[in-house]
């Protein structure tokens, strides 16, 4: 199998694993096993975050992170009729998940399924059905099992605290185009893993050490606020925002100039545009204004590093989600263009 073909590949296992932030355990087993099947130690951090070692030539230490925690919910209450209340675990809109399939993981390891609806889902049955504020306290999990009342849910050892996964949607295009939720970041990480299986089977070490973050808590912002203290240098592969006024694509490899955190490192920044620019790599660089990175969580925790962002353009970012197969590869050149000076 090539590079591209295993990334695609481990990007449809990868969004298929429920792991809302903090939910991730099983995830990172994922990821774990397959870096060290091509041969790399890795080590939890206290947290429940992935660090991946790669030897380098030198005595530096360059950090790369992803980050495999995803959008999601959390059960808040029951209501009398044995529906279920959540709160938002990460940034999104309640027009993005109605409709949706998702799944609520019990405390006890059970799994049920259900749909997000509004609490009006009928134009049939709701006089407001069109008109009802789309906000928390208006949505509600239509759990499918038989139940009439806060007891009948109780019964099946759902409650507060539990859980809610969204269901991801995968689909790989004739076209080469991605759709799917979860996008952001999985798809980086499985770019990063891609450069893993290179560096393996190719023989391939970086100039400096490499340390590989892969963390759990991005979205709710503070993912990679720790990190080791050998780091120098850190870039966070990440989704690329498209939107209004913005320069990025679906094809194309995002570098991020600044977002809501405030700038990058301006040395860093300029080195991965020139490289995109010597390697003939399709670029963009951009300001996101509604963003932050595990590279703006480990500033904000008091790392002293330069700091990047590059990543895949996503469209929809945090609704239904695409990319294309070529900004995956434009993505996973630039790693390679920086780390082994091509």
């Amino acid at each position: 199998m090539n590079t591209m073909e295993y990334i695609i590949e481990t990007l449809k296992v990868l969004v298929n694993i429920p792991s809302p932030s903090g939910y991730t355990k099983e995830v990172m087993e994922y990821v774990r096993g397959q870096a060290e099947g091509f041969g790399y130690v890795c080590e939890y951090s206290q947290k429940g975050g992935l660090v991946i070692r790669v030897k380098g030539l030198k005595n530096e230490t360059l950090g790369l992170s992803a980050h495999v925690d995803t959008l999601g919910a959390m059960v808040r209450s029951i209501s009398r009729e044995g529906m279920l209340k959540f709160t938002m675990v990460g940034g999104y809109t309640m027009q993005s998940i109605e409709g949706s399939y998702c799944r609520i993981h019990t405390r006890d390891r059970r799994v049920y399924t259900g749909t997000i609806l509004s609490k009006s889902p009928s134009v049939h049955s709701y006089d407001d059905a069109r008109t009802l504020e789309r906000t928390e306290r208006n949505m509600e999990i239509r759990i499918d099992e038989r139940v009439k009342c806060k007891e009948d849910v109780i019964k099946l050892g759902i409650n507060s605290g539990d859980y809610i996964s969204f269901e991801a949607n995968f689909e790989y295009t004739e076209k080469g185009f991605i759709k799917s939720r979860h996008l952001d970041d999985k798809a980086s990480v499985a770019v990063l893993l891609g450069l893993l299986k290179e560096m393996s089977e190719g023989g391939l070490v970086p100039e400096r050490n490499l340390k590989l973050l892969i963390s759990n808590y991005e979205e709710v912002g503070f993912g990679a606020s720790w990190i080791p203290e050998d780091i120098t240098e850190f870039i966070a592969v990440d989704m690329g925002v498209i939107g209004d006024d913005l320069n990025g694509t679906e094809y194309a490899v995002s570098i991020c100039a600044k977002d809501s955190s405030g700038p990058y490192d301006y040395d860093l920044t300029t080195a991965l545009i020139n490289l995109a620019k010597e390697n003939h790599i399709d670029y963009a660089v951009d300001v996101f204004p509604h963003y932050g990175s595990d590279v703006s969580a480990a500033i904000r925790g008091g790392s002293n590093i330069r700091g990047a962002l590059i990543g895949q353009g996503i469209h929809a970012s945090h609704g239904m989600e695409r990319t294309h197969r070529d900004s995956l590869e434009n993505t996973l050149k630039l790693l390679k263009a920086y780390l082994f000076k091509l």
